[in-house]
């Protein structure tokens, strides 16, 4: 009787908790209220950390894709810790995962599909052939948001990147976060932790949002990305703390013929509030995977700290279609490799078969309004032989050089733009036009706020008080989350 008790007590505590959760969720900006709503325990889930959860989720999402035409429906994921692998989501439906929640990733193979590889890729990343489902997924969806007041979600990666190290995989490592050829995507309010490989990859998608994550990785992890949008169109990446073992923010759009066959851009991408610490990639990269093309980026109000570079642009011939209309303002570094980084010669291919011919065009590259401190090299920037990456702007750029700077501080082949109020002085490819001749960023030319049934997503702009507490905060986290290593960029 007393064991009754219990677990009937347990099961009104999580059913006013999953009601409260549901009142909160009514009124707040970025999730629409929900008709129908479940509670994971309802379908047989048990928070042990022990059990395996993936049936549970299974049948919960089975059970509630019937109310997609008919009000949606919203998953709460309650307090504990919930083992599963991969499961997929449907159209019109909220995941929620409560701040005290954790997904655990499961380390059974057994639990991960292998699904074909991206049709703008041609093949997996780690391995020829397809790759592992991710552990959320989604395709062919519309009005579709995970989110949570800071739930976690943990890969659990270690597993993975040892047999990534050793050459034992077949096929490619899964994702934290993959969804596919869908429509009106939000991803908020988590944080993602030991990814098996790429932590959030929205592909083939439009109108979607990722707002308010955190996302750790070991420093050395293995092609931990943060957030890749991938021939997506109308993007927004705001208020997102990243750690990673590569890229914190890479835009991407097919590799090489693949790529320049299935012909979609990465177009009209905003990135705003990142800050970031990847001491061996980039803040934000454009490509190397950019054969549908990269157009219409707009990045301000970035913070890279302990990071290899700021921005960097990745491309090779093979890989065809452009990187153009690039803009980014407000950048503030602290301890750096290099802060712009350009390269035409970065070589890997899926196979022999990519195009020789087919040069990508880069140009139009915009920067701004960039503060940086304790940074060994300037730039790096290195167009195609014959193929210049052009229109290139840098202005009221400051770059403080660490103590044992390079000797040359801008390394400029096959590249033609213009400066102006630069420390120090660019190399003479970036023609000097004297002060006070600023960069351009226009302001947004599409969708300023993105809308999921009655539901319009904003977001109230920071004040510099916040701006600076982001900061703050990811310089103590750098020593919270890796306190074992020290980067000698010198």
């Amino acid at each position: 009787m007393e064991m009754w008790t219990i677990q009937r007590r347990n099961q009104v505590l999580d059913t006013i908790l999953l009601l409260g959760i549901v009142l909160v969720l009514i009124n707040i900006n970025g999730v629409e209220s929900r008709k129908y709503s479940a509670s994971l325990t309802d379908f047989g889930g048990v928070g042990d950390g022990v059990t395996s959860n993936t049936k549970a989720f299974q049948a919960a999402i089975f059970n509630l894709s019937q109310y997609a035409s008919d009000g949606g429906s919203l998953l709460f994921v309650p307090p504990g810790k919930w083992l599963t692998g991969s499961f997929s989501l449907t159209s019109h439906f909220t995941l929620h995962i409560h701040k005290d929640a954790t997904l655990l990733a499961s380390q059974d193979e057994s639990e991960w599909a292998v699904i074909d590889p991206l049709p703008s890729y041609g093949r997996g990343r780690d391995a020829d052939g397809g790759r592992y489902i991710s552990l959320i997924f989604g395709t062919n969806l519309t009005d579709v948001v995970i989110t949570g007041d800071n739930g976690t979600i943990d890969g659990q990666g270690v597993t993975w990147w040892n047999k990534f190290h050793k050459g034992e995989l077949k096929y490619t490592r899964p994702y934290l976060i993959e969804i596919m050829y869908s429509n009106e995507v939000q991803i908020s309010n988590l944080t993602l932790m030991n990814s098996p490989s790429w932590n959030v990859h929205p592909v083939y998608s439009s109108n979607v949002v990722v707002q308010g994550l955190t996302i750790l990785a070991p420093v050395t992890s293995p092609n931990t990305d943060g957030i890749n949008p991938d021939s997506c169109t109308n993007t927004r990446i705001e208020d997102c703390y990243i750690v990673s073992g590569d890229d914190c923010v890479a835009v991407k759009s097919g590799w090489d013929e693949y790529g320049i066959k299935f012909g979609m851009p990465t177009k009209q991408l905003v990135i705003r509030r990142l800050t970031c610490i990847s001491p061996f990639s980039a803040v934000i990269a454009l490509g190397s995977e950019m054969s549908g093309g990269i157009e219409d980026v707009r990045a301000e109000d970035i913070t890279g700290i302990n990071s290899e570079s700021a921005v960097r642009i990745k491309t090779a011939v093979g890989r065809g279609n452009y990187v153009k209309d690039i803009y980014v303002r407000r950048m503030t570094m602290k301890t750096m490799k290099m802060v712009f980084w350009m390269a035409g010669n970065y070589g890997s291919h899926p196979d022999n078969d990519y195009d020789p011919n087919a040069i990508p065009v880069i140009q139009n590259i915009n920067f701004r309004d960039v503060v940086a401190e304790n940074v060994t090299m300037a730039a790096r920037l290195e167009g195609i032989p014959g193929h210049p990456f052009s229109g290139i702007c840098i202005s009221n750029t400051t770059i403080g050089l660490t103590q044992k700077p390079k000797k040359i501080q801008w390394n400029c082949t096959e590249i033609a733009g213009v400066s102006s109020n630069v420390t120090p002085q660019p190399c003479n490819l970036l023609t000097d036009q004297g002060p006070d001749n600023a960069c351009n960023f226009p302001e947004d030319s599409f969708t300023s706020a993105i809308v999921y049934g009655s539901t319009r997503l904003t977001r109230t702009p920071m004040n510099n008080e916040e701006q600076c507490h982001i900061g703050n905060s990811a310089e103590r986290s750098l020593s919270q989350y890796i306190s074992t290593w020290e980067i000698d960029f010198s």
